[in-house]
């Protein structure tokens, strides 16, 4: 009979924390670790249930060289929330609460995430999110998302507006054309999303 590694076996203890922009919430997963390195249950369907998580309908994987810099972008019919962790490297992830009628509307978030700490972010519709690639390596950075990516509704916001004053850890990054020409704050606040 074949042996059970029951070193895994467990349940994983999941800490759910509501983080300071209402709706986005830090997840740290309990992470296994032994002399063969490790062992983490990234997704339970019936538990982040009970954390009225949504379902999901798409997984997104994508990959940034150090140095780069995503962001900040959004998506308005369907509203797009993300549940993200990193399963390489290491970024600094930031979200902007770009809900006109919340009581936080304009305030970012930063959290770490990395491929060792076990923390996911669940990041609802209504907020702008980004990150950027810290460290040496390439960052891997996966999403489960639950609406499907819907190009003609996909907006964004400049990740250097002043008028945020995000702490980010650069001044050079690299960026895409696309994401370089993205509006400023103050022109969403000029015609806001419906949220």
């Amino acid at each position: 009979m074949k042996s059970v590694d029951t070193a895994f076996s467990a349940p994983a203890p999941v800490n759910i924390s509501p983080l300071s922009l209402a709706g986005i919430v830090l997840i740290e997963l309990q992470v296994h670790t032994d002399q063969r390195g490790f062992f983490v249950e990234r997704y339970n369907e019936a538990r982040f249930e009970q954390y009225g998580l949504p379902h999901f309908c798409q997984d997104n994987h994508s990959r940034s060289m150090p140095g780069t810099l995503r962001g900040l972008h959004y998506q308005v019919r369907p509203t797009q929330g993300k549940l993200l962790g990193v399963i390489r490297g290491a970024i600094w992830d930031v979200v902007v609460d770009i809900r006109p009628r919340s009581a936080t509307y304009g305030r970012h978030l930063v959290t770490e995430l990395d491929d060792r700490n076990g923390r996911l972010l669940w990041i609802p519709g209504g907020f702008a999110h980004g990150f950027f690639v810290v460290g040496s390596e390439p960052a891997d950075v996966i999403y489960n998302v639950d609406a499907p990516y819907e190009p003609t509704t996909e907006g964004g916001i400049v990740w250097s507006d002043p008028d945020l004053a995000i702490p980010w850890p650069v001044s050079q990054p690299t960026v895409s054309d696309k994401d370089r020409n993205l509006p400023r704050f103050g022109e969403y606040r000029q015609n806001p999303a419906h949220w």
